[in-house]
């Protein structure tokens, strides 16, 4: 053990890394969940409107392109967190993962005819009774999803913290 402090560079090394994501959460009017079926995960098929932070980007901006990229909705609505998201590394990823999950709030069925979908990222779209989704997606998946429900439900933040990549 060494005395006294390591310069920014040199402590910043000994600590563990991670990635970061931040997406929107939507509902139908009739509260029910909206995601995207994605083409380049079969062990994560349903997500919502997100994606990783890239340099110098903050979660909410993350957040904001993503969705506009992915569904082509510019959403202007004030960010209100549902959700962070933390998960450890494992055999299929080597980094740990946090992740904010952001209110988009309710959707018209209009609007949602209206997704457009990058086709190398996501080809269906689908709102469905929270119980429906248990069946199409992995537990964990649909634990995050309860997770944000209950969110958007009492309006209190929620931390789920079993993402794990597991081994």
């Amino acid at each position: 053990m060494t005395s006294g402090w390591l310069p920014p560079e040199e402590f910043a090394a000994t600590l563990p890394k991670a990635t970061a994501f931040a997406c929107l959460f939507f509902t139908d009017e009739q509260e029910r969940p909206v995601q995207l079926r994605a083409v380049y995960s079969r062990s994560h098929p349903w997500q919502w409107p997100g994606g990783c932070m890239e340099e110098g980007e903050r979660p909410w901006g993350t957040a904001l392109r993503e969705c506009r990229e992915e569904t082509g909705i510019v959403y202007e609505g004030p960010p209100r967190l549902l959700t962070t998201v933390f998960g450890l590394p494992g055999k299929k990823w080597p980094l740990s993962s946090i992740g904010f999950v952001f209110d988009g709030g309710r959707l018209t069925d209009g609007q949602i005819r209206r997704i457009t979908l990058d086709p190398a990222e996501h080809d269906d779209v689908r709102a469905l009774p929270l119980d429906r989704w248990r069946a199409l997606m992995p537990p964990q998946d649909f634990a995050r999803l309860e997770a944000a429900m209950e969110a958007r439900r009492t309006g209190t933040a929620t931390y789920f913290d079993t993402w794990d990549w597991g081994d």
